[in-house]
Order: structure tokens, then sequence, then C-alpha cells
């Protein structure tokens, strides 16, 4: 096929032999199967921000690092370089994400390279050697959709354990190859510590899951992982191998009335003090 303007820096800079064919277009960006020496690769270019799909991207980038106080500025103001700079912060977030997670153990597809807006990466393949189905593509028995929802439970659990959410996770978002589930498009993934929005998006990522595998094995439907884990996680206690049962019952203990009265009598006590200080001074 014709090299596509996107791509054409990675031919020319050799990183990039030739252009197969187009493997999807989706809601963030186009993606390709290219030839890079002996290997076929995948080259995810992505789409320009009006152009996109994902449409409250605010409350994922909450928390993101900022590479400096200029740029900070810039993307507060909105002006075209502070676009250009959240752009590329939204782009790099992914390329970030797998190198964490592959770290980590996460079964995710290889970064190599980032390389003008695309991302080159490892092509996810079936047995024959050809680009691995989207999870909601396979056919699924029962036995097949509770091994599928343990391993991604677990894949959860471990990228949470890295500091990461996914925030979109379903069954669009995961490739099966011969070895199980392989979790795939992460720009939009946030810093567990550092957005308050993290425990809901893990709440609903696993709550998807258990939607999903729940057609095939119905029990999924009433387990409560995303709750169990998050809790498990604030306490500080969360391994890649902890123990989950499924179940999450909310602590229920009474409030301490009397240390609520005390609160209320401090902050009763420094405002008369912040009143008589006013009166003193001759303010009104």
């Amino acid at each position: 096929m014709k090299t596509p303007s996107r791509l054409e820096p990675l031919v020319a800079d050799g990183l990039v032999d030739h252009v197969m064919r187009q493997l999807m277009s989706g809601k963030e960006a186009t993606v390709y199967v290219v030839q890079c020496g002996d290997e076929l690769r995948c080259a995810k270019v992505y789409k320009e921000a009006n152009k996109r799909g994902f449409h409250k991207a605010v409350d994922y980038t909450e928390g993101r690092k900022i590479k400096n106080s200029r740029q900070a500025r810039a993307m507060a103001k909105r002006s075209r370089y502070g676009r250009q700079e959240e752009e590329a912060a939204w782009q790099h977030a992914e390329v970030d994400a797998l190198r964490r997670l592959a770290a980590a153990g996460v079964r995710v597809p290889t970064p190599y390279d980032f390389h003008e807006g695309v991302l080159l990466m490892e092509l996810v393949t079936d047995e024959d050697g050809e680009p691995a189905p989207r999870l909601n593509d396979v056919v699924l028995g029962e036995d097949d959709a509770r091994r599928f929802h343990a391993d991604l439970v677990r894949q959860v659990v471990r990228m949470l354990c890295a500091g990461i959410v996914h925030g979109d996770l379903s069954e669009y978002n995961v490739l099966v190859d011969p070895d199980g589930p392989v979790i795939i498009d992460l720009p939009q993934a946030v810093d567990a510590a550092a957005n308050n929005n993290a425990r809901s998006m893990l709440e609903r990522d696993v709550d998807n899951l258990a939607a999903y595998f729940g057609q095939f094995a119905p029990e999924l439907r009433d387990t409560d992982y995303g709750k169990e884990i998050w809790s498990v996680y604030e306490s500080g206690k969360l391994q890649p191998d902890t123990a989950l049962t499924g179940v999450f019952v909310a602590e229920q203990a009474p409030a301490d009335v009397a240390e609520v009265m005390q609160v209320i009598e401090a902050a009763r006590e420094e405002e008369d003090a912040r009143q008589a200080g006013r009166h003193a001074a001759g303010n009104p």
C-alpha cells in the first residue's frame, strides 16, 4: 500500500522498511502492520485531538507530570504551543505506561520506539502468526470465560501495583494470543496515586470485565473485585499475588460522636478567637 504521510518519517529514518496494510482505525488512532527488518510490527498513528472520540481527557490527565513551568502555563492558557504540548503529553503517556507495565510483568505489547507522533510496538499474533483477535471477537465457553476473567483481574492488580489504572478497560481493549489476554490502548492510563478519579476508573474497569465475562459465566456478575482491590491497595498491602475473593463488605463502624463534637468545638473556638482579634484591632 502507499505509505501514509504520518509514517513517511519512520521510513526515511530506517525504522520502518515497508507499510504492509492498515490493521484498524479507532477513536484514538489508526494502526498499521509494518515490516521492520525480519519482523512485523505495529505502527500506531495517533489522531489529532479534534479528531479523537475521547471527550473526557481532563479526567485522565489530572495528576500527570508536566516537564516544566513554561509547558504548564502554556497548557493552562490553551495556547497553540500549549495544545501541542498537551497532545504530545497524551501520546507519551501510552509509551511510558507500556514500558512501566512491561517491566512489572503485565501482558502488554512491547514498545520499541516513539517517533514523530507514531508508536512502534510489538504485533500481537495468534498461533498462525496473524494479528491476534480482540476479546469481543473470540467465542468463549464458561471455563475460558472464568480463566480469562481471573487472568485479567490479576493483570489489573499488577497494573495497580505499578501505580497505573487503565481507565478504559473492556473487551475492546484486550487482544487474545495463544497464551491468553493482552491489554492494549493505554493513552488514557492514569496515575493511581495522583488522580482523584483513579478509584472510580479502576472499579469501572473491573465491572466492565465482570459484565462481559458474566455473559458466559453468570456468577462473575456477582463479584466485586474492583472495590476489594482498591481497599487492599489503600491499606498499603496490595501485592501482585495478593489473594482475592471477589467479595467486598464496607466497614460499618459507628461514628465517634464525641470526636466529631470535639472537632466542631475546636472550630468554634478558633472562629471566636479570630473574631475577637478582629475587634481588638478595631475592625468591625
